[in-house]
């Protein structure tokens, strides 16, 4: 490598040793050459430059590839003819003048309930909210009317082929549904390894040809399906898979709304041009009266995605539409925060200023969120420092939101005052730099404490802050993300943030998961841009880290944009965090009251939940009622097991805690779980609790599956119209005003243009014992083996087997034997615990009282009520396995013939 050579020639070429003779270095007794010397020192120069590269590769050192990339930082570049162009939308909202009898729904026939393009349609419309239903293609249909409506608006094949393969009496109910209800069909083609050349679709003059490898998608502009679409450009490159089918049509009833050509130079016409193929198209409807729109390949194709909403659109008129207006924030956490060399230097700080500005010309109104912890301010090199200052100095220019002060997270906190200092302090430091205090919007480090809720993160938020808006990636989990879903807790809106791929590691597209490649994928038509096209509300998670560096925060949302306006006619805006909280829960107020998740199953949750809770104290089964079926009998006898443990009494509620069906729900699980408190002392290992009123309510199986997902079930049926009337006794004894001026006939025969309080008791009374349909809503949230259904007459005159078996049932060890501890008291007439060796203590008086007989025209009309639920109970007896039916249930059946 150090020779004497010259290293360029001619003129230029270094001074040698033959021109100066007297800068010979002598040492040892070897020479080197001055020009030698120079050569060395460039070759260690260059060697250590190669050496710097390789080792920052490695390394991943902030400061080294600081140096380097931000003189290669990635430009947008997303090229549109159609960017600054008129926004041509064919007939705006796809509303007909047609008569419309069927409901909002889509009918999904799918292969089976696992394959592959099923789930990618069914996670389409769940992500988009559209309402559906799946069903396996086979012999049979579903029912496709409710009395004078249509169930469904749009029918999908999953394989168009299954459509066209029903036997002729299903086809023609099926096409007769479509004409007579205005309800449209899309179907896919699917890849087959036969293929097919010029093969006809049975019974349509439409020919296809398979298995073809093709490239550069374009739209028809004039197709009236285009609406969330826009056409105007080309998708160009390959187009994914090697198995598209192309259409040729010889009826006019046929538009393409696709076009593709093949990857090879086949299909050329006598010019020598390539001839596009029809990918995706139209049937009109002429021919038969039933309008289609038949894909030739999947949903891989991203583009294929918001063709399948727009054709939703159309083919249900409209009723399946999507809004084209989409709000649109960017939060930058941990503004301050982040390690020497990572931190925004000035120029990073003008660049996001001039961003936002170019940014802002395409979505109205916006502007980048920072969100701040005051205690790292300053905490950078001398130029980042600036960068601190120059943000300061640009106040104005951004919207601002608090983080702690210190970035710890909030779960870590066990005291309200300690959590508000840290607040406090971030606050001061927030007047004393001119940064806005009032935009009632804060995020939590790490999302800890906002889900799993930790309670003293919103009290404290609520007296510093005031705030009323806050946003989180894990509700009700982190993945899938199209899950996401808002909530309102303590009269906090928590609104669902979506991440874009960016994370405080991701600081250069080169280090990017997947590269460069990567990401613009997800760009252009892949995740980040279908997260915009399917939510209507989009705040997306940034960090400080993502803008410096070369900036690929910026080449992110400067390119989805770009790329959203090239291919959507999508309306972006922006708009401060409270504005959109108000807008979502305008959209969705179904999602007001959360559903709390069970924090044990979720190992994200679990590390920022409060530290000290315990999955163990959360109960393992259920008591569910319903009520006056003998629960509180059966509450006694549990909790005489040494085994098991119940809740602690509610002052109000006393045994009962009635969480899941009451407003006590929304008190949160901090509130539930107080119930059950964690003693390592305890010799309990089974806690349970029992609330009879969770039996009928119709929100209640959801919200125990959720919380309690392996918890058993247990239940107690007596005949439903003793279980009526002992209800209205109940309430007659307890001074129940109606209850004591009205008759238990005159209430179970009231009108429904009854005075409500009547209705109510009348609804009491009747509803929670239509047994089946109650525990069907239980079924389709937990299976049969979750279940165990007790005999409430056998419970009150064999308690001692009941128990027996429901340990079994339970698994619960050791077994206890109850003949030691249940006898039964002649003069209350029921079993009683055994105290002292010989005594017995009984249940209180309201217990076992003696009413006088029900007339025998109410025991009548009631069997006749509950004949139908009576009959569907049986069914769901056997259907679950169960052989012995009760004999109540046999003597009211019994009796169903009687006047």
């Amino acid at each position: 490598m150090c020779d004497s050579k010259p290293l360029l020639g001619g003129h230029n070429r270094l001074p040698t040793i033959r021109h100066f003779p007297h800068r010979i270095v002598k040492k040892s007794n070897w020479i080197l050459k001055p020009a030698t010397l120079r050569k060395c020192v460039v070759a260690v120069i260059v060697f250590s430059i190669a050496l710097i590269i390789i080792y920052s590769k490695q390394t991943r050192s902030p400061y080294l590839t600081r140096f380097m990339q931000r003189s290669n930082r990635p430009e947008p570049n997303i090229r549109c003819g159609v960017l600054n162009g008129p926004r041509i939308i064919q007939n705006h909202d796809h509303k007909t003048d047609a008569r419309l009898r069927s409901y909002p729904k889509v009918l999904v026939f799918v292969e089976t309930m696992y394959s592959k393009l099923g789930r990618d349609i069914a996670e389409l419309l769940v992500h988009t909210r559209i309402k559906y239903k799946i069903e396996v293609a086979g012999k049979s249909l579903p029912v496709l009317t409710n009395l004078d409506k249509g169930r469904y608006g749009v029918i999908v094949f999953e394989n168009f082929n299954r459509y066209l393969q029903i036997d002729n009496w299903n086809r023609e109910l099926l096409d007769k549904y479509c004409r007579e209800y205005s309800v449209g069909i899309i179907g896919f083609i699917t890849p087959e390894e036969e293929t097919f050349v010029g093969s006809q679709l049975k019974g349509f003059p439409l020919f296809i040809h398979t298995n073809l490898k093709l490239k550069d998608a374009a739209l028809n502009p004039a197709s009236q399906i285009l609406r969330l679409t826009r056409a105007g450009e080309t998708a160009w490159g390959e187009l994914p898979g090697n198995d598209w089918t192309v259409f040729q049509a010889n009826h006019s009833t046929y538009e393409t709304l696709e076009w593709a050509n093949r990857n090879d130079n086949f299909q050329n016409n006598d010019s020598g041009a390539k001839l596009p193929l029809p990918t995706v198209i139209q049937d009109h409807g002429l021919f038969d009266n039933i309008q289609r729109v038949i894909f030739g390949s999947g949903l891989k194709f991203w583009l294929h995605r918001l063709l399948f909403l727009d054709s939703l659109s159309y083919l249900s008129h409209g009723q399946l539409s999507l809004s084209l207006d989409r709000k649109f924030l960017v939060d930058i956490d941990d503004i301050f925060v982040g390690e020497v060399g990572t931190r925004l230097r000035q120029e990073d700080v003008k660049a996001l200023i001039n961003t936002q500005a170019r940014i802002a010309n395409m979505v109205p109104g916006f502007k980048f969120n920072l969100g701040f912890s005051g205690k790292y301010f300053h905490h950078g090199n001398n130029e980042e420092d600036k960068g601190d200052d120059l943000i300061l100095e640009n106040i104005d220019k951004f919207m601002w939101f608090s983080h702690m002060w210190n970035h710890q997270q909030p779960h870590l906190y066990d005291n309200l005052t300690s959590l508000m200092e840290d607040m406090v302090l971030n606050k001061n430091f927030a007047k004393d730099k001119g940064i806005p205090i009032d935009s009632g919007y804060s995020i939590a480090p790490h999302h800890s404490g906002v889900y799993p809720v930790h309670e003293l993160l919103y009290t404290a938020w609520k007296k510093v802050w005031n705030i009323r808006v806050t946003s989180t990636e894990e509700y009700p989990h982190l993945r899938p993300a199209r899950l996401r879903r808002g909530f309102i807790h303590r009269n906090i809106m928590v609104l669902p943030r979506q991440t874009c791929g960016l994370f405080t590691h991701t600081m250069l597209i080169d280090r990017y998961p997947g590269g460069r490649e990567k990401l613009d994928e997800s760009i252009q038509g892949g995740e980040l841009f279908q997260t915009i096209v399917y939510n209507p509300i989009n705040i997306f998670m940034t960090h400080m880290s993502n803008y410096g560096n070369d900036r690929l925060g910026l080449y992110t949302f400067e390119s989805v944009i770009k790329f959203i306006q090239c291919w959507t006619n999508i309306k972006l805006s922006s708009a401060p965090p409270l504005q959109l909280a108000e807008n979502y829960f305008k959209l969705y107020p179904g999602e007001a009251d959360p559903v709390w998740g069970n924090p044990c199953d979720d190992p994200r949750h679990q590390k920022i939940w409060s530290r000290n809770k315990s999955c163990d104290s959360l109960p393992k089964f259920l008591v569910i009622g319903p009520q006056k079926t003998g629960t509180t009998a059966l509450y006694t006898f549990l909790s005489l097991h040494p085994a098991i443990a119940s809740n602690l009494p509610s002052p109000t509620t006393f045994e009962e805690i009635q969480f899941f069906n009451a407003h006590n729900y929304l008190r949160g699980l901090d509130w539930y779980m107080d119930f059950f408190p964690s003693d390592s002392n305890s010799s309990a290992h089974y806690y349970f609790e029992k609330s009879a009123t969770y039996f009928d309510g119709e929100l209640v199986p959801k919200r125990v599956h959720a919380l309690l997902p392996h918890a058993k079930l247990i239940t107690i049926l007596i005949s439903p119209a003793r279980r009526a009337y002992s209800w209205y006794q109940h309430t007659k004894s307890h001074g129940d005003i109606i209850a004591n001026n009205y008759s238990f006939h005159q209430v179970i025969t009231a009108s429904d243009t009854a005075p409500k309080p009547l209705r109510d008791l009348r609804n009491r009374c009747l509803n929670p014992g239509k047994y089946a349909q109650h525990l069907e809503r239980w079924l389709t949230y937990f299976t049969p083996q979750s279940l165990h259904i007790i005999d409430g007459e056998e419970l009150k005159s064999n308690p001692v087997d009941v128990m027996n078996e429901l340990q079994k049932f339970l698994k619960i060890t050791p077994f206890f034997n109850y003949t030691e501890h249940l006898r039964f008291d002649p003069k209350k007439g029921f079993f009683c615990q055994v105290v002292n060796g010989d005594h017995t203590k009984c249940l209180g008086r309201s217990k076992g009282r003696q009413y006088p007989p029900m007339e025998e025209k109410s025991l009548k009309y009631l069997q006749r009520y509950y004949l139908s639920h009576n009959t569907a109970l049986v069914k769901l007896y056997k259907k679950n396995g169960i052989r012995t039916i009760p004999n109540w249930l046999k003597d009211d059946l019994s009796d169903k013939t009687d006047s």
